[in-house]
């Protein structure tokens, strides 16, 4: 176990499809802070000289590397230069990369193996970003990992953490309608899915350094839902953050694909809320609250399947 790192991040999670780009973008319009996109930091096989040689590949332009947003040629290099174009994504080259990387396997004399040194890469590449920009706090997103919240609080004493959480059939209507390869496939698998990212972090989070904060304010009400993230993190309010779609972002500059770029990329709106009632079927909707009815209770998400039932028999 390492010691416990020195910055004190913002990190943003929640499950795909949650609004987690969304949210990452907005309080990157903060004047005080520097926020990037999500960060897979725990899929390569280590973080220290696969990553520093797969950022050479990279500069090199080896035919390897190459290939359409993060995908290669190459598969056996795919983690290596996903990981390297999602610090792009936040606004650290690929030689500097190299280096900052190149740094923490040589302070650790650690290939970057398990959780606590990945952890000490993450810090480095944040706060380099932190010193880039001249800011006073970097953030970053650590999607699902949100999970594993009490491990960030232990080598983050002092970070907080703000844990997006969207109405779980809508995340899985997002998922099992929108192809992409990396969705849930089913509803069942939807459920199980979010209830792994939301059952179990209010349980052991340090209360006074987690946030949960549903997509549907943020979209629904802006102003005052980011008037209470700004009180929890300490920092100043600021109308920029009502703004985002108008400001310059890191990930606007290098989107590699990302699929939430172009959506990001506008105002706030809440067209996609309550897309479960369009996209599911009576019984979709009725497995998923079958599976996870108790969290979407305990998060303020009205359960619909027996308002259905009643509707449909007959007088």
């Amino acid at each position: 176990m390492r010691d416990p790192l020195p910055s004190n991040p913002l990190l943003i999670g929640g499950d795909n499809r949650s609004g987690t780009t969304l949210t990452s973008v907005v309080l990157d319009s903060h004047p005080d802070l520097v926020v990037g996109p999500e960060l897979d930091f725990t899929e390569p096989r280590d973080l220290g000289p696969y990553i520093v040689e797969s950022c050479e590949l990279l500069l090199r332009d080896d035919p390897r590397v190459r290939g359409t947003g993060v995908e290669t040629a190459d598969p056996d290099w795919y983690f290596g230069v996903q990981f390297a174009k999602q610090c792009h994504r936040f606004g650290v080259s690929f030689q500097d990369l190299r280096d900052i990387v190149g740094g923490v396997v040589a302070d650790l004399g650690s290939d970057i193996v398990d959780f606590d040194d990945r952890c000490h890469v993450l810090h480095a590449v944040g706060e380099f970003r932190r010193r880039q920009t001249g800011l006073p706090r970097w953030g970053i997103k650590i999607q699902r990992q949100i999970h594993r919240v009490d491990d960030f609080a232990r080598l983050f004493p002092g970070a907080h953490f703000v844990h997006v959480v969207r109405d779980g059939r809508d995340v899985a209507a997002s998922n099992v309608t929108g192809g992409q390869e990396w969705a849930y496939k089913t509803v069942e698998q939807a459920a199980a899915g979010w209830l792994g990212v939301v059952e179990r972090p209010h349980t052991v989070a340090p209360p006074d350094r987690y946030l949960e904060m549903r997509y549907e304010d943020l979209v629904g009400d802006p102003r005052r839902t980011l008037q209470r993230v700004v009180a929890f993190l300490g920092v100043r309010w600021h109308d920029a953050l009502l703004r985002h779609a108008e400001l310059p972002h890191s990930l606007f500059d290098n989107p590699y694909n990302h699929p939430s770029a172009e959506a990001t990329a506008q105002a706030l709106y809440g067209a996609k809320v309550g897309r479960f009632r369009r996209e599911l079927s009576g019984e979709q909707v009725a497995r998923f609250e079958e599976l996870a009815g108790h969290e979407l209770t305990r998060l303020g998400y009205p359960l619909v399947s027996s308002d259905r039932a009643h509707t449909s028999s007959p007088a």
